[in-house]
């Protein structure tokens, strides 16, 4: 099976730690984000995985080979330009003539990819989208009052919605959509998508997920990561 991990971003969020070391190759623990991400696909039958870079393209390339060390094929694709987050596919059209699963460089998860893969070739969509129910604590309550005078008040309850996580499974149709060797984004193809009735469906994923875009979002990586760097 194959995988794409999307390792082009500038990371520019995450300066200064960025100017030296791109964003892919930031340590968590003992071992750097795509490691771990690498390492990850393994273990439930990806043996196969591209890497789609622009920033510090040298650097990735010479961490890690062939991927041989971790038991994958390892590819590396380089931007001559930005495409943003779906642009970089159309640059590997010819090698991805499977389904395959795409995922952000910026995350970590506990996600089943085995499981994941499955059920959307099972459900046969063009796009199947991972997404996680996320709480955010709402910090005020609301007052009701008649004039000048109170009347009750109540505390709101956490804020639910439902997020993109960054990972996907798309069939090789999913080209059809996107426009070759341009800047185009994932939100932008999944619009196109609806707007043309063309089925999405999700995944609602219930593992652990961490974006470390940000550096509080890092030090916050480092810190839970380690409470699941065996799941």
């Amino acid at each position: 099976m194959k995988a794409v991990i999307l390792a082009g971003g500038l990371g520019t969020r995450l300066r200064p730690f960025t100017e030296v070391i791109p964003k892919p190759l930031l340590p968590i623990g003992d071992q750097a984000v795509l490691e771990v991400q690498i390492e990850h696909f393994k273990k439930y039958g990806f043996d196969e995985i591209i890497l789609a870079t622009n920033y510090k393209s040298d650097y990735i390339e010479k961490f890690f080979g062939d991927g041989s060390r971790y038991g994958v094929t390892l590819t590396i694709s380089k931007e001559e330009k930005p495409l943003g987050t779906c642009g970089p596919l159309t640059l590997l059209k010819e090698r991805l003539t499977e389904p395959f699963v795409v995922v952000n460089g910026d995350i970590l998860t506990a996600l089943d990819f085995g499981k994941f893969y499955d059920f959307a070739q099972e459900k046969n969509s063009v796009l199947t989208l991972a997404i996680k129910k996320i709480f955010t604590p709402f910090a005020f309550g609301d007052i009701f009052f008649d004039g000048d005078r109170v009347t009750g008040i109540e505390e709101k309850p956490d804020l639910v919605n439902y997020i993109l996580t960054g990972i996907y499974c798309m069939r090789p149709e999913i080209f059809d959509h996107i426009p070759d060797n341009e800047f185009f984004g994932m939100d932008t193809l999944i619009r196109n998508l609806l707007e043309k009735e063309i089925e999405v469906l999700k995944y609602e994923m219930l593992e652990y997920w961490l974006d470390i875009g940000r550096e509080d979002d890092y030090h916050k990586a480092q810190e839970i990561y380690q409470g699941h760097s065996k799941s």
